[in-house]
């Protein structure tokens, strides 16, 4: 039963990882799509990068311990040690008496490149998970 058990916790890691590395998928294609917004509705300032932060998933164990028992999204934040990028174009909309205009703090180049990170991540774990599964019917082909 334990080893059941194993494979059971092993395939729910694997999976709460591809839950998180999604999340990140998708705040990274928010960055992307808000790298030329200039002023949002509620703030009234530009887009503001925002980072995915992920921590640990604990279990409690038969010791009275806590195991890593998978990983999620702690906490979406704005990124505030980026600075905004000032451009000079009289004609926008937003431009300031000087003609300056506050952009976005998102690169785009350090955005895919997070983007690949993810994919490459989601896809190590969905490895993983197909690894577990064969595994698992390796299992069953044994019993009979």
């Amino acid at each position: 039963m334990s080893g059941i058990r194993a494979l059971f916790q092993g395939m729910n890691i694997s999976a709460s990882a591809m839950k998180a590395e999604r999340a990140r998928v998708d705040i990274i294609a928010k960055n992307i799509a808000h790298s030329g917004t200039t002023r949002m509705p509620d703030t009234g300032e530009p887009y503001r990068r925002e980072i995915v932060h992920f921590a640990p998933i604990y279990k409690q164990n038969t010791n009275g311990g806590y195991d890593v028992d998978g990983v999620k999204v702690d906490q979406v934040m704005k990124d505030f040690t980026t600075p905004f990028e000032l451009i000079n174009d009289p004609g926008h909309i937003d431009a300031d008496v000087e003609g300056n205009v506050r952009m976005p703090n998102v690169n785009t180049v350090r955005e895919m490149a997070e983007l690949i990170t993810a994919m490459r991540a989601y896809e190590a774990n969905v490895q993983v998970a197909e690894n577990f599964e064969k595994m698992a019917q390796m299992g069953l082909n044994l019993a009979k």
